[in-house]
């Protein structure tokens, strides 16, 4: 009943951050009330209305009865039209986009990875196809339409790999990148600068160098990829986004069902792919990786430490 009912309140448009962080905070704000017996509450229209329907979980013959009911159900939550329907509540907790972003799961690792990997596979179980509408009642895309534009009628056997480069204007990522490495002991600039060494020593034992490499970027480091390029044996297999077909959805499902990721853990954005592939079952992702004293590349810790707070933080 609602006058037993603790209610944390998602309101407003306004976020923390970029994609990455968003969805962060969103799947922070379930955690925070899984952890605190409360539920989630989502004022019609707000920012995590916006962030999931442009890519999952579109209203589709415009009922949006039918599309709330299943909201509710899938995450648990209550969807209000307005604030003043929330009075009834026992109490309402109100918090900032960052504050939710900051949240940290206090309990056991292998818990915070079950929750937060049924979210996930939750979300992808009902990935937008390019039928329906989102808040905005703008038709919604394909969330395989990058796919589908670099492989085509080959989509479902394409074998490939992705390396995501997120430089995050410089200094602060290395920064941030240093943070990570401090605690987990993998290369601090590895991971930012994707040298073509670095990348080959990934590809080359998996037999992935014959198959295409696809790049997402931020374009702030051009020089990566003309690295990349130039290699002999990374270059002309290197698959670029028609720009066109690129979009955040698109690149978030390119990089989720490829057979090799390649990422950078102190990207948020390369943290949800890593995360929704673990959920997922994929098992080839690359974010952790040093120099061993024989000179090779090696993983310096398992997969699922890309949850883990005590490594990545508040990006867990």
């Amino acid at each position: 009943p609602p006058e037993q009912t603790t209610l944390l309140l998602l309101e407003g448009v306004h976020t923390f951050g970029r994609m990455g962080n968003n969805l962060i905070e969103f799947l922070h704000s379930l955690q925070f009330a899984r952890d605190n017996d409360a539920v989630v509450g989502v004022i019609m229209g707000s920012w995590p209305m916006h962030l999931i329907l442009d890519m999952w979980m579109a209203i589709h013959d415009g009922d949006v009865a039918a599309w709330r009911a299943f909201m509710e159900q899938a995450f648990c939550i209550r969807i209000f039209d307005s604030p003043e329907e929330t009075e009834q509540y026992k109490e309402v907790i109100h918090m900032e986009t960052r504050d939710l972003f900051m949240y940290r799961f206090k309990g056991p690792l292998n818990q915070y990875i079950e929750f937060q990997g049924h979210i996930l596979r939750t979300l992808f179980r009902s990935y937008n196809n390019g039928i329906g509408v989102n808040m905005r009642q703008k038709p919604v895309k394909d969330m395989c339409s990058v796919i589908e534009a670099i492989f085509g009628n080959e989509k479902h056997s394409a074998v490939y790999s992705v390396v995501h480069s997120r430089s995050l204007e410089g200094e602060p990522g290395r920064i941030l990148l240093g943070r990570i490495a401090g605690k987990v002991d993998c290369d601090p600039v590895a991971a930012l600068d994707m040298e073509p060494e670095y990348v080959k020593a990934i590809l080359e034992p998996l037999g992935m160098l014959e198959h295409p490499i696809l790049f997402i970027t931020d374009n702030q480091r051009p020089e990566i990829l003309e690295k990349l390029l130039a290699d002999p044996d990374i270059g002309p297999n290197i698959r670029l986004i028609p720009e066109e077909a690129s979009w955040v959805g698109g690149d978030i499902t390119l990089a989720v069902m490829a057979d090799v990721f390649i990422g950078n853990p102190a990207s948020s954005f390369s943290g949800f792919i890593a995360k929704s592939r673990v959920s997922l079952g994929y098992d080839d992702n690359y974010l952790f990786r040093k120099k061993n004293d024989d000179g090779e590349w090696v993983e310096v810790c398992d997969k699922i430490r890309i949850f883990d707070h005590h490594v990545m933080d508040v990006m867990a």
